[in-house]
């Protein structure tokens, strides 16, 4: 496996990940200035419609394209046809997180056009999903050899429990705020 190629894919994957989350992070202040008055509303929604943009477009998609390009270098000269059933796994969740970041586009030109229909609260459990599949693809990757698919998928049903209990107790602390 050349180094060099797995060090772009290394470097795309973090940088996808992070437009994925910082995005939906800026489609939840976007949505919770929907709840101020004007003018402040009009200049938060201005400035998050700017900032959605240049990271759209500079960040996420250049990062999801490399990541492709060079995920699918790295499984042609490592695998060919020859995919063993971890990367096949991982491929799944792969093909998944390009789902969310579809959804996150359709997200991002409702934003775009002014058209706000999710709340702050529903888009920060949307933000959680990206951490589900960064984390599941982690794993699938690091634990490839030793891999257990039940303990696998009862860790992440487990890790998926902690994120929505830990997403309750933070709405219920700041609906007490």
């Amino acid at each position: 496996m050349n180094p060099y190629i797995l060090a772009l894919h290394i470097i795309f994957v973090v940088t996808w990940f992070a437009g994925l989350f910082y995005i939906v992070r800026l489609f939840v202040y976007h949505a919770e200035a929907e709840k101020k008055s004007p003018p402040e509303k009009d200049i938060l929604q201005k400035q998050y419609k700017l900032m959605e943009k240049r990271l759209w477009y500079g960040i996420a998609c250049p990062s999801l394209i490399g990541t492709y390009i060079f995920g699918g270098w790295l499984l042609y000269e490592g695998y060919g046809l020859n995919i063993p059933a971890w990367l096949l796994l991982k491929l799944s969740f792969v093909f998944g997180l390009t789902l969310y970041h579809v959804r996150c586009h359709v997200m991002f030109l409702q934003f775009q056009k002014g058209v706000v229909k999710y709340s702050g609260f529903m888009l920060r459990i949307w933000n959680e999903l990206a951490t589900i599949f960064l984390v599941a693809i982690v794993f699938i990757v690091e634990l490839k050899d030793t891999f257990s698919y039940v303990k696998g998928a009862l860790g992440l049903v487990l890790f998926i429990a902690t994120i929505f209990l830990a997403i309750r107790i933070y709405r219920k602390g700041r609906k007490g705020n």
